[in-house]
């Protein structure tokens, strides 16, 4: 696999510091491989192999450690032979651990340890993990390939492939890193499906006690088949109702909270430029990869317009920005980009300008917008539409250009 850079230099700078280190991601997303990059940066810093310890909770051979009780106790003997030496300790998909937040605590007390750990529920970053550690953890949200690691994945496996039929696998199959790795499209469909299966079993059905899969499954398909559309929880009630599933909002709402903590879909929030204020109704929902969208959707229907959108949504969390849907007086602005050094910019993203109804719509929103922040139009295609300092930019340009 490649090193993951972009990853790396945010995490390295907290080696040694007393802060367990959390990696929270959908399932396959690499933050085992991440994690590997970060031990072999340990190793080749002279660390000794011994003080290094690397264990993964799905791995059969570290059952008897999902014990709480036994892993502690494996640990404390572990760091007992080092002579107060730091162990750095690597944890992969640790909430599968029982009582993993008190066990991670007491680490912190007891011995003299450096902690990093995966996750694939986002549940880490609320309840458990901010209660037992309060103040005591720094988290990094670790995505699916970018396109511009795709291309690098490609340029590594010497794949003789222009950008834009790379572009298009990345369309059709996502970003999971082995998806990517697999040569043949019946394979990374097969493999897709498994992740998809797991992630519904696994990290959903298993977790939340869930009893009606079939209501589950329906729900997931709906927000993946209208990736981009605003909508509530009141409307999906009324077209499971309507295919005569009945359910009440209520559900409906507890089902789609399983789905987010699962790291499947990512809502977004809209934001009224001109009031100042987040709006509290219809939130959008993006899928995590296009590859496990695509592979489960429903409809036939190809909309390039939400795929683009999913893409550069994906793309700009990956860059590090907060993100919320714009809504300026009638008009709505796909995104609003917000990162830590202030800085903010505004996305509208379409297929083609094919249209001069179809440009006017694009730019009009942006055009409102009265401060003097960057204002980016996204599209397919090649000529370059930039006016009143609005900037074009063709999709895959943006992708491989930071």
């Amino acid at each position: 696999m490649i090193t993951r850079t972009k990853y790396l230099n945010k995490i390295l700078p907290f080696v040694g510091k007393p802060l367990i280190k959390a990696l929270i991601g959908v399932r396959r997303s690499g933050k085992t491989v991440l994690l590997t990059q970060i031990k072999d940066t340990l190793l080749s810093n002279g660390i000794d192999k011994n003080q290094i310890l690397f264990l993964n909770f799905e791995s059969f051979a570290n059952k008897k450690y999902l014990d709480g009780n036994k892993l502690y106790k494996f640990v404390t003997d572990k760091a007992a032979k080092l002579d107060d030496k730091k162990i750095y300790l690597f944890f992969d998909e640790i909430q599968d651990v029982s009582e993993w937040e008190k066990v991670l605590a007491s680490f912190l007390v007891d011995i003299n340890c450096d902690i990093y750990i995966t996750g694939s529920n986002s549940k880490l970053l609320s309840g458990e993990l901010a209660t037992h550690i309060a103040g005591r953890h720094v988290h990094f949200d670790i995505y699916p390939f970018t396109f511009s690691e795709c291309k690098e994945y490609a340029q590594s496996q010497n794949r003789n492939i222009s950008d834009e039929d790379l572009f298009n696998e990345y369309i059709e199959f996502g970003g999971l890193p082995q998806c990517c790795a697999l040569p043949e499209k019946q394979s990374k469909q097969a493999y897709l499906e498994d992740i998809f299966n797991t992630i519904v079993i696994n990290d959903i059905v298993e977790r939340n006690k869930i009893s009606d899969i079939d209501l589950l499954k329906r729900i997931i398909v709906f927000l993946l088949d209208n990736i981009g559309n605003p909508f509530s929880a009141n409307s999906i009630c009324k077209s499971l109702k309507a295919e005569g599933i009945q359910t009440t909002v209520s559900t409906v709402v507890s089902y789609i909270s399983y789905i987010l903590k699962a790291l499947v879909i990512c809502s977004v929030r809209r934001y009224d430029t001109k009031g100042k204020a987040l709006l509290s109704t219809n939130e959008k929902y993006y899928s995590v990869d296009l590859g496990v969208r695509n592979h489960i959707k429903s409809s036939e229907t190809i909309d390039f317009n939400k795929l683009f959108e999913n893409i550069v949504y994906l793309e700009m969390l990956s860059r590090g920005y907060e993100i919320n849907v714009g809504k300026v007086g009638d008009y709505e602005i796909d995104f609003i980009c917000y990162n830590r050094d202030k800085e903010k910019i505004y996305i509208q993203v379409a297929y083609l300008l094919s249209e001069q109804s179809t440009v006017d719509r694009e730019f009009r929103p942006l055009k409102l917008i009265d401060d003097n922040y960057p204002k980016y139009i996204i599209t397919a295609d090649k000529f370059d539409f930039s006016r009143d300092g609005i900037k074009h930019f063709n999709i895959i340009d943006f992708l491989l250009n930071k």
